[in-house]
């Protein structure tokens, strides 16, 4: 009996207890619960920087030879000698190829002694032109005679300039039969053999040399930016540069000058073909390349940029998270010029000096509360965001 009154208090008081952790201590713990805030998102944050920033037009090209040179004969005759290495640079002049000078030098050997026996004649001529003018002043020679003897003296004095024509010729034949290089270039690979006749006919040549420095880069843009093309054109009356980078934008490849904007828009693609020229002492640019073309249409002054991961992409446009005095964020439209090199060009929606997130803002929403990362810790979380962050 006294051990069933004993269990019936214990329930008793156990229950009594459970009612009054219910009823108190739970509501406080809960209360303490909702009133503690949430942590702060950690997030990386940029400054609004001000400074001058170029604006670019951009678009793709190709790097051509500045000159191009296909090395032919201008006669025909067997090849003696091969006087150059493939992918050799050479000067305007530099022998490459000699063909055969004996037909050619025989034949000025020829001209030049038909040369000598008119002159001989000729020389024999005018002696007796001067003998029978002579004795025509004393009555001695019949007009007719002196005539005759004037005629031929006009006639071995023209066959002496034709002989002297025809050796010019010859000579000009015989340095044929040297084949040198038209330009300063790298030569490309050879066409024919040592031995093999080579005639003006020849499909292909001796082989081309092509002029590397300097190049040109001949690129496309939208026919939509030409009146700004113009109008800078206009205003500073000064070529305009031209920036060449590769295919991937991490090697700028070159710094040249615009040389020329085509003479008609290409209907079937809406662009317009322009042409650089570049210096290209180091041969960073090559014939055929693939080339990312940068043309510096002008220079925004005192621009205002942040760093291209700033900007973020919604419904109404671009907008960029600023973060607060208080440490809170919010959202700013704005608008871009322009993203280059990492960096964007804001027309509007920023002031300079403004702090911005620039990795993070997938855990934000308007009045978050943030911590800003620095150095190493920085980083990390800029890597480790980026791995988390979904791909849009």
């Amino acid at each position: 009996m006294k051990k069933t009154i004993i269990a019936s208090v214990a329930v008793a008081i156990a229950a009594s207890t459970g009612l009054l952790y219910a009823a108190h201590v739970l509501p406080l713990r809960q209360a303490a619960a909702k009133a503690a805030p949430p942590a702060p998102v950690p997030i990386v944050a940029g400054t609004v920087t001000q400074h001058d920033v170029p604006i670019y037009l951009t678009g793709v090209g190709t790097a051509i030879a500045y000159n191009t040179d296909v090395v032919r004969a201008q006669i025909q005759g067997q090849i003696i000698s091969i006087n150059f290495t493939e992918g050799q640079k050479v000067h305007a002049g530099d022998l490459l190829a000699q063909i055969d000078p004996r037909p050619y030098q025989a034949q000025i050997d020829q001209f030049t002694a038909n040369l000598e026996r008119d002159q001989a004649q000729l020389m024999n001529a005018k002696a007796n032109q001067l003998r029978y003018t002579q004795l025509g002043d004393k009555g001695w020679a019949t007009p007719q005679l002196i005539e005759t003897q004037n005629a031929q003296v006009g006639e071995l004095t023209a066959a002496v300039k034709a002989d002297q024509a025809l050796i010019d010729a010859a000579r000009v034949q015989l340095s044929f039969t040297r084949l040198t290089s038209p330009i300063d270039g790298v030569v490309g690979i050879r066409q024919i053999d040592v031995g093999n006749i080579i005639s003006p006919s020849s499909t292909n040549g001796l082989c081309v040399v092509t002029q590397l420095d300097p190049i040109s880069l001949i690129f496309t843009l939208p026919e939509t930016v030409l009146p700004q093309i113009q109008q800078q054109q206009q205003k500073t009356n000064s070529p305009m540069t031209v920036l060449a980078y590769n295919q991937d934008n991490t090697i700028r490849l070159g710094q040249g000058q615009l040389g020329l904007v085509n003479n008609e828009i290409l209907q079937t693609t809406g662009s317009i073909q322009l042409k650089a020229n570049f210096p290209n002492p180091t041969r960073s640019l090559w014939p055929g390349e693939l080339v990312n073309a940068r043309l510096l249409l002008d220079t925004r002054h005192n621009g205002l940029t942040v760093p291209a991961a700033v900007i973020q992409q919604g419904p109404t446009g671009s907008y960029a998270y600023v973060v607060n005095a208080d440490d809170t964020v919010s959202i700013r439209q704005v608008k871009v010029a322009q993203i280059s090199d990492g960096q964007a060009l804001i027309d509007s929606g920023l002031s300079a000096n403004e702090q911005v997130v620039v990795d993070g803002q997938y855990k934000l929403q308007p009045g978050t509360h943030v911590t800003l990362l620095h150095g190493k810790a920085a980083q990390e979380a800029a890597a480790q965001d980026a791995m988390q962050a979904p791909i849009p």
